[in-house]
């Protein structure tokens, strides 16, 4: 039975094909490349490092977030990652597969006022099942028995990351947050936050940086305030 709060590590995925050309992903399924499957190695091994113990592993079951968490989860002596479609990144709608680009070509003005097309999914709607997955994650983990891994996408990170408070920050491959889930407290038909708090932000340090998306590439941004906060290191 759970009897206090569950840290949580929150990580993106490693450099997709598509991020590498700069194409807006969303639920699409495009997979690592090279570089994203060495991001996902050495992170694997970064943590192995470090003085936590890790009890499992989460993710998206989109391929460039369950690839990710299958290369660290091996590193880490885990077993195979659980997949979970509330971890996906958020859909794109008509934006989907597009470069920032062609969006400002067929969409003027659109990103400039951080619009979104109709299809695209609502922020709240990302954050409400993001959340209700964490909060499944820490009630299945008894703190005792370490932290667990998730590993999901950057605009669904970003979102979370807003709800809770923070401001918002451009998440590269590999980089996340730290979060403290309490899945004791009760849930509602609002989206419930109670009981989950953001950490440090987890800075990848020592692996390869890719995917710090230009402005109008990440199915998350609201606001870019990448260059004012520095990265908590932990």
């Amino acid at each position: 039975m759970l009897t206090r709060p569950v840290e949580i590590l929150l990580l993106r995925h490693g450099q997709s094909e598509w991020n590498a050309v700069g194409r807006w992903q969303g639920m699409a399924d495009s997979p690592l490349t090279e570089l994203g499957r060495e991001q996902a190695s050495q992170t694997g091994r970064l943590l192995a490092r470090a003085e936590v113990r890790f009890s499992g592993v989460w993710s998206s079951d989109l391929s460039r977030a369950a690839e990710t968490a299958a290369i660290i989860g091996a590193q880490l002596r885990l077993p195979p990652p659980i997949t979970d479609q509330r971890l996906r990144e958020a859909h794109a709608g008509e934006w989907e597969g597009m470069t920032a680009d062609e969006i400002i070509a067929e969409w003027p003005g659109y990103l400039e006022a951080h619009r979104r097309p109709p299809s695209f999914e609502t922020f709240e709607t990302v954050a409400r099942r993001a959340i209700a997955s964490l909060r499944t994650v820490a009630d299945s983990q008894p703190a005792w028995r370490g932290v667990p891994l998730v590993v999901a996408h950057s605009g669904l990170i970003r979102t979370v990351m807003r709800r809770l408070g923070a401001i918002d920050e451009r998440v590269p491959n590999l980089g996340g947050t730290w979060l403290t889930v309490d899945a004791r407290l009760p849930t509602g038909d609002a989206l419930e936050i109670d009981g989950v708090a953001l950490g440090d932000l987890f800075d990848p340090d020592g692996i390869v940086i890719s995917g710090i998306d230009s402005h109008g590439e990440d199915p998350g941004e609201q606001a870019d305030h990448a260059n004012d906060h520095g990265s908590a290191k932990r």
